[in-house]
């Protein structure tokens, strides 16, 4: 069986081609050096060296031996100062949940912050809605997740990251159009199309406590899962909505975004959750820097 420490002393005399030479140069005496290229020569079976008085030759088969135990220990070298950077969290990969808001606002920060402080960490990104993120994170199959706050599970811990206002959404030909901001009183009678109260639960319940709080009655109401499928139907004229401040960022040309009158209207939150225990040291690397420069507790 062959040990590295044969190898390293192979290594060392083939390249010094003197033994006394390897021998410092590997911080040992020469007889144990010695019996290291004996054990190995042994273990092959095959003749490694040509020892002389005053000289030491390579074999043909100690040249052709010589190029691959170099490349045995540069392997293991290697292979140990990757595990040492895998256990410190320097590589890796981690995967991160996200609502589709979100992507076009709060996400594009966390992938650029990350890229730039723990640039050889792989990041997985996956669009769910808040509830599956929070199954996700339970089980596992996430590591980190942008969502809206909810009831969260035992064993899921969450800060909030962003504060957003509402704003009103309206068709280009509406009649409020040419109001700098919407008093929320002014919906009244309007169909509205907002988020459903399972799937998109947190942002329904902001939008229909916002309404009654002011005792606005929809004329209508059209629920739809994704901010952008909102917008759009806003555009074709079918409604108003009350939507994220991050939905500026994919607002189409027919829709126009105005402002609540009342500076008291409640913000929209988001916030950055985690499964306590996570054992995935890029994890713990990437949550160090994101309390660093976010300033989470």
């Amino acid at each position: 069986m062959i040990e590295f420490s044969q190898l390293r002393c192979f290594v060392a005399v083939a390249e010094e081609l003197h033994f006394r030479r390897a021998a410092a140069r590997l911080n040992m005496t020469q007889p144990p050096l010695s019996r290291q290229i004996q054990l190995l020569e042994h273990a092959l079976g095959i003749t490694l060296l040509l020892r002389g008085s005053r000289s030491v030759q390579l074999t043909p088969a100690g040249e052709a031996f010589l190029r691959d135990a170099r490349r045995m220990l540069n392997l293991a070298e290697t292979a140990a100062d990757e595990a040492r950077r895998v256990a410190k969290g320097e590589v890796g990969q981690i995967t991160i949940g996200f609502t589709a808001a979100s992507g076009y606002g709060l996400l594009p920060q966390l992938v650029a912050l990350l890229r730039r402080e723990l640039p050889e960490i792989t990041l997985n990104l996956r669009e769910m809605v808040s509830q599956d993120q929070l199954e996700a994170l339970r089980g596992g199959q996430l590591d980190l997740g942008l969502l809206r706050p909810t009831s969260y599970r035992p064993g899921i811990m969450a800060s909030v990251v962003q504060r957003e206002s509402l704003l009103v959404a309206l068709p280009h030909g509406h009649r409020l159009r040419g109001d700098a901001a919407v008093a929320i009183e002014a919906l009244g009678g309007e169909a509205l199309i907002t988020y459903p109260p399972i799937e998109g639960r947190y942002l329904h319940d902001v939008v229909v406590s916002v309404m009654q709080l002011a005792g606005v009655v929809p004329a209508r109401v059209q629920y739809v899962s994704q901010t952008h499928s909102i917008l759009a139907l806003v555009g074709a004229g079918l409604g108003i909505a009350l939507v994220p401040e991050a939905a500026a960022k994919l607002c189409p040309s027919e829709v126009l975004l105005k402002p609540l009158a009342d500076p008291a209207t409640p913000r929209v939150e988001l916030a950055l959750a985690w499964r306590v225990g996570n054992e995935n040291p890029a994890f713990g690397a990437v949550m160090e820097v994101v309390r660093r420069v976010w300033g989470l507790g």
